[in-house]
C-alpha cells in the first residue's frame, strides 16, 4: 500500500441545516465532521496503527452568509508504515447531481490500483457501490451492491452491547478521532477575508 486518495463532497443544502451546524464551537469545523471519514478511512485501507498530519488547509469559498461555515478542507497524512494519504472534503455538490455526494477512494498499491464509487458513477449510472480495479492481469469492474451487507452496523452495536471491539478497535478509533482534530487545529485558513 502505497497512497490512499479521498474525495468526499456533500450537498450543503443550508436551509435544511440547524443552527449550530453553522457554528464553528458546536461543528469543530470540516475537517473535524466529514474529513473524520476520510482518517478513519485511511488507518483502515492502509494498515496503519498511527499517521502524523503534515499539512491541512480549510476555506469558507462559497458561503458568506455562514461566516463560520467551513466549505472546503484537505490534508495529507503519512502513516507510520510509510503509506500516505490526501484527502479532500467539501460543501460543493451541484444540485444537477443525482445523489448527495460523489464519495470516492483510490487505493494506489505497487502493482494496481482500486477506485471505489461509493454513491454515483457519474454520467453512466445513479447507483453505487462500484468497484473499478488495475493489476497485471487487465482492467476490472464489479459492481458490489447487495452482494456484501453492511456487516460494520451490527459489528457496532454488538460492540457497544457487548464491550468488544469487533467493528474496530477502541484504539483504530480514537487515533482516527485524534487526527482529524489534529488536522483541524493546525489547518491552514484560505478563505479569501482571512489571508489580507
Amino acid at each position: 500500500m502505497l497512497q490512499v486518495i479521498g474525495l468526499g463532497p456533500h450537498r450543503l443544502d443550508a436551509p435544511s441545516r440547524p443552527d449550530w451546524f453553522f457554528n464553528r464551537k458546536q461543528y469543530g469545523g470540516i475537517l473535524c465532521d466529514i474529513g473524520s471519514h476520510q482518517i478513519e478511512q485511511f488507518l483502515y485501507y492502509a494498515g496503519c496503527k498511527s499517521a502524523e498530519v503534515l499539512h491541512s488547509k480549510v476555506a469558507n469559498y462559497n458561503n458568506a452568509g455562514y461566516p463560520e461555515l467551513e466549505d472546503f478542507g484537505d490534508a495529507t497524512l503519512v502513516g507510520d508504515n510509510g503509506a500516505t494519504q490526501y484527502f479532500r472534503v467539501d460543501w460543493f455538490t451541484p444540485e444537477g447531481l443525482g445523489t448527495w455526494g460523489d464519495g470516492r477512494t483510490m487505493i494506489l498499491g505497487t502493482e494496481g490500483y482500486i477506485e471505489l464509487r461509493k454513491y454515483t458513477d457519474l454520467g453512466r449510472l445513479n447507483t453505487g457501490d462500484h468497484v473499478f480495479w488495475a493489476d497485471a492481469k487487465g482492467e476490472h469492474y464489479e459492481h458490489v451492491a447487495g452482494k456484501i451487507g453492511f456487516p460494520f452496523f451490527g459489528e457496532l452495536i454488538l460492540d457497544c452491547l457487548n464491550r468488544t471491539e469487533l467493528a474496530m478497535t477502541q484504539e483504530h478509533a480514537f487515533k482516527a478521532a485524534e487526527l482529524c482534530l489534529i488536522a483541524q487545529a493546525q489547518s491552514i485558513n484560505l478563505t479569501p477575508d482571512q489571508l489580507r
